[in-house]
Formats: C-alpha cells, sequence, structure tokens
C-alpha cells in the first residue's frame, strides 16, 4: 500500500472542497483550484476528511495513488498558506525592477527581459536583487519561478545570473597558467 496514498487530507476551517464527475475544487482564502483525477482513483470526502483509494495492486494505480494523494494536498494547502519561490540576482549591475504585474530582469544582455505571470501568480520585487513569485498553485508558482531563472541561469566561474534563494551553485577554478613553460 501507498504510504503517501492512505493517509487522509485533514480539510481544514474556511476550506470548501467539492467531488463531482472525475474532479476535485478546493476554494479557499486564497483562491480556487480544480483538479481532474484518473478514472481509476477514487476520492471521497466525509466533511472533515478526504481519502483516495486504488482498485488494485496494479503497478499503474499503485503510482497513480500517491500522486493523486499528493495533488490534492497540495490543493489544500495552496489555497489556505499559499506557496511561494525566492530567487536572487548576482553579479554586477544585475538587477530585478517590478513592471505592472511582472518582472524587468537587467542580466548582462542588451535589452531587458520581461515576464509576465500568468492568472494567480503574484510577483514582488522587496529589493533590486530579490524576486519573490508567490501564488496559490504549487506547480504554477515553480514554473514561473523556474522562466525567471531560466532567462539568465547561474554560470560556475563568477556565479553571475538569478538562482533561488537556498541554491548552491558550484564553482569551476577556471584558467590557471603552467609556471613551467
Amino acid at each position: 500500500m501507498s504510504r503517501i496514498g492512505k493517509q487522509p487530507i485533514a480539510i481544514p476551517a474556511g476550506v470548501k472542497i467539492a467531488v463531482a464527475g472525475g474532479k476535485v475544487k478546493v476554494e479557499g482564502p486564497k483562491g480556487k483550484l480544480e483538479i481532474t483525477y484518473h478514472p481509476n482513483m477514487k476520492v471521497e470526502s466525509d466533511g472533515k476528511a478526504l481519502k483516495v483509494t486504488r482498485p488494485d495492486d496494479d503497478r499503474q494505480n499503485r503510482a497513480l495513488h500517491g500522486l493523486t494523494r499528493a495533488l490534492i494536498n497540495n490543493m489544500v494547502i495552496g489555497v489556505t498558506k499559499g506557496y511561494e519561490k525566492k530567487l536572487k540576482v548576482e553579479g554586477v549591475g544585475f538587477q530585478a525592477a517590478a513592471k505592472g504585474k511582472g518582472v524587468e530582469l537587467t542580466v548582462g544582455f542588451a535589452n531587458r527581459i520581461v515576464h509576465n505571470p500568468p492568472d494567480g501568480i503574484t510577483v514582488a520585487v522587496p529589493d533590486p536583487t530579490t524576486i519573490v513569485v508567490s501564488g496559490a498553485d504549487k506547480q504554477a508558482v515553480g514554473q514561473f519561478a523556474a522562466e525567471i531563472r531560466a532567462s539568465r541561469k547561474p554560470e560556475p566561474y563568477k556565479g553571475k545570473g538569478v538562482r533561488y534563494e537556498n541554491e548552491v551553485v558550484r564553482r569551476k577554478e577556471g584558467k590557471s597558467f603552467a609556471a613551467g613553460k
């Protein structure tokens, strides 16, 4: 039995969950989310908790069991607490600025790069070297943060670029000239 899949999902106060027609809709203080789960899975609600069950121990059903439970749990956490990713901009002259709802990056190219977030995602720039991406949908927050990071990945020699807050970039030594020549 899936250790993750068999755990019930507690429904906190202020969260409404509707299960109907192969879809789970979660509504809370931070927003509304919806997911269509696999037809083999069975999702039941008793008002206080949600339980995901599978029909048999088939390989695909075992995989989908934990996945379905984790996705629904992420939705419940997202509409109550929300998700947040912090990015750091490092390098001389590299900076970020808020532009409308999006973020504008100056990262060593001839033009500035503007990233506009999808619906439900907010971007804050508390200082020129920090970007905070937040929202209720874990996947959308992570995807948008990855798109910002991809505009200038940190390079291994000087460490310049956009990185996640706690990301460790392995540094390389670079060329060193041989003394014996």
